[in-house]
């Protein structure tokens, strides 16, 4: 039986644990379930976590993957750490306007960015 294909990548930088997705596109509602599931178990083994999800190979993202952007985001507080997000592409950015999770998250253009945020 074959390994099940992790979708996102993490590493750490020293000052934060970085998460890469491997999809370009997040739709799938099994795709976003696994990816939640990786990230909260990260979350609750890492107290204060420091995590900064970088979007740049994400081209196309549905509501139910920003549903679960926001369910991190209150796992993330309640452990006491800090959530950036950076690489979000303008038609994805258009979509965090619109629903004013622009206001809800601290976005960065780019990884380096974000990380420097860190402190």
């Amino acid at each position: 039986m074959a390994e099940p294909r992790s979708h996102i990548t993490l590493r750490s930088t020293g000052r934060a644990t970085v998460v890469e997705f491997a999809d370009r596109k997040i739709l799938d509602e099994l795709v976003i379930s696994e990816i939640s599931e990786e990230l909260s178990g990260l979350i609750d083994r890492n107290d204060g976590i420091r995590l900064l999800l970088n979007f740049r190979n994400v081209e196309h993202m549905t509501s139910a993957a920003l549903g679960m952007l926001i369910t991190l985001r209150q796992k993330v507080q309640e452990g006491r750490g800090t959530l950036k997000l950076a690489g979000i592409i303008p038609q994805i950015y258009e979509v965090f306007k619109i629903t004013r999770l622009n206001h809800v998250f601290e976005i960065h253009d780019d990884e380096a960015g974000a990380l420097a945020a860190f402190g």
